[in-house]
């Protein structure tokens, strides 16, 4: 088995770290900056940034938190929320982020993601997707967008493969239905696409003890797990998650 990633995402509205569940009830928990220091600290393997309103409101990330959140990681730091030109992605990377994470602008417009690999390389497109459990498409689950107001036609599993087709370098797959439940992640989904394609997938959405982390990593076949709640709230550190999963014989 090759090693495994914990990356911790953090959600941003207004300057402030945030944590809802299903996307709904978000509550300010503290400063993005102070929190991607102190998981840096503790060993994280990558941060997440994601600016939970831009897309919705129609406007770029803000850019002032991604510099400083930059200036004080030593990891790799992955920077989404309405994301849709070449010419914000190139201010986001020039602010420090070393990837860049594109979901509903992806969707409305998936040429985009062929075009910021030709401009910037496979390496720093990520393609983010939110999926909510839909009896109605083949493969039981449909993706939303603009932080999950708005469902599409779109398969996951078909969207997943057409991500991968058009140059994505991994992919973020987040269960709408187990966001922020810590009751655990979506290993059906997450398992269904990781057999699907040749990209790493992290799974997100759903962590509450560590116990999910391995469930996901091993029967989810994920690359890499996403957490959040499991960590903001002082449930565990990074490394008591880390030191879990080596237990289990998980590497990471």
């Amino acid at each position: 088995m090759h090693k495994k990633r914990i990356i911790v995402c953090l959600d941003v509205r207004d300057g402030k770290t945030t944590k809802g569940i299903k996307f709904k009830g978000n509550i300010d928990i503290g400063d993005p900056i102070e929190m991607a220091k102190l998981y840096c600290e503790q060993g994280v393997d990558e941060l997440v940034f994601y600016d939970i309103t831009a897309s919705a409101e129609d406007r770029s990330v803000i850019m002032d938190v991604v510099e400083a959140v930059a200036k004080h990681v030593s990891v790799p730091f992955t920077v989404g929320g309405g994301v849709s030109n070449i010419n914000q992605i190139r201010r986001i990377l020039q602010a420090g982020a070393n990837k860049v994470s594109i979901n509903s602008p992806a969707v409305k417009n998936p040429s985009l993601i062929k075009e910021v690999v030709a401009t910037f390389g496979r390496q720093c497109m990520v393609l983010g997707m939110d999926a909510v459990k839909d009896a109605e498409m083949p493969s039981g689950y449909r993706i939303l967008i603009d932080g999950g107001r708005i469902k599409t036609d779109k398969d996951a599993l078909a969207w997943a493969l057409e991500g991968e087709r058009l140059g994505a370098s991994e992919i973020v797959l987040n269960s709408v239905d187990a966001d922020g439940t810590k009751e655990g992640y979506d290993c059906t989904i997450t398992r269904m696409i990781s057999e699907a394609v040749g990209i790493p997938v992290i799974a997100s959405g759903g962590a509450g003890k560590p116990e999910h982390l391995a469930e996901v990593l091993t029967s989810g076949k994920a690359d890499a797990a996403l957490v959040a709640s499991i960590v903001h709230y002082g449930d565990y550190t990074i490394p008591q998650l880390k030191e879990y999963l080596r237990k289990q014989n998980i590497p990471v």
